[in-house]
């Protein structure tokens, strides 16, 4: 898809001011204690504020009136200053205010002298990322591509994406250069602590299939955790179970280095490269190429794109 090119709108961004005051002490926090002992669970939504599938199912679930049956749950609904910037006539800018909200989860800069909106945000909602057993994050993508789960940078996580079931396609990655994720925060990135995050992107960000695929996703994980009856969850879900799950391993990202950045290649997402040594991209004088055969682009894409930037990460499927 060119850079210039509006992708369709299919979805509408719900209305989530009724959600504002959830009595956790934090605006747009809700917190649910069954009183029976379990898990610490939570669910997040809006990391960025144009990715609203996950707003749809945070209002779907919470409008349910849904309490967990075990431990507690607690739905977030992140950044909300970008959320409230969305505009389908341009929906792109709302992705952030002033930085990545999903970049800050550092110590060094949780915990720093920096100040931005997102950083803000991530404050308050870190005492609750913290104290968090099982994490759900809801994200979706800017080009078209198929769901894809991101499990961090260990296998646990792989593993609780497997025992999920959904999506068909999981990725093992490197992290990001441009700053720590929520989901490699502290014992989430610890292979020896029982804690396990996962990070869904559920297709294009305003594509329909989107939302089915977040409510999905949504019901599925509830269960998992324990949270949810088992009726419950065969009530709600709404998408079949792929065959297999197929395992992308990231090796190595492609960070912009100038705003001269573009790719040599249609910017499938998931698609894969044959030949190695094949033109993906170009920097300026420097040229890209892929650095093995049946290289896959995961998650190629300029829009926002700055130097230092990941413009698409290159791995491999393993079985």
């Amino acid at each position: 898809m060119a850079e210039d090119t509006l992708p369709p709108i299919e979805l509408q961004a719900p209305d989530i001011a009724r959600w504002k005051d959830g009595g956790s002490g934090v605006d747009w926090v809700h917190v649910f204690d069954s009183g029976r002992p379990g898990p610490k669970v939570m669910v997040q939504a809006l990391t960025h504020g144009n990715e609203i599938c996950g707003a749809i199912a945070l209002d779907w679930l919470l409008d349910s009136g849904f309490r967990p049956q075990w431990g507690t749950l607690t739905l977030a609904f992140a950044n909300v200053e970008a959320y409230a910037r969305f505009d389908p006539a341009d929906p792109f800018p709302s992705r952030l205010v002033d930085e990545d909200y999903n970049r800050v989860w550092d110590d060094s800069a949780l915990f720093g002298p920096r100040d931005s909106v997102e950083l803000r945000r991530a404050r308050l909602l870190q005492p609750f990322v913290d104290a968090t057993d099982l994490l759900l994050d809801i994200h979706s993508m800017s080009e078209p591509c198929r769901p894809l789960m991101v499990c961090g940078t260990v296998e646990k996580n792989v593993a609780y994406a497997r025992q999920l079931g959904v999506p068909g396609d999981l990725l093992l990655d490197t992290g990001h250069p441009a700053g720590k994720r929520m989901v490699d925060r502290g014992a989430f990135g610890d292979l020896a602590s029982p804690k396990r995050a996962l990070l869904i992107e559920c297709g294009q960000h305003w594509e329909q299939a989107a939302a089915e695929v977040a409510i999905d996703a949504l019901v599925r994980f509830l269960g998992l955790a324990g949270a949810a009856h088992p009726g419950w969850v065969r009530a709600n879900t709404r998408l079949e179970l792929p065959s297999v799950q197929r395992l992308v391993r990231v090796t190595e990202p492609v960070v912009a280095r100038t705003a001269d950045f573009r790719f040599l290649v249609p910017t499938v997402g998931l698609s894969v490269i044959e030949k190695a040594g094949t033109p993906i991209a170009q920097d300026g004088d420097q040229i890209w190429t892929t650095p093995y055969d049946d290289a896959v682009l995961v998650m190629p894409g300029t829009r926002n794109l700055k130097p230092g930037g990941t413009a698409v990460r290159l791995g491999r499927f393993e079985p």
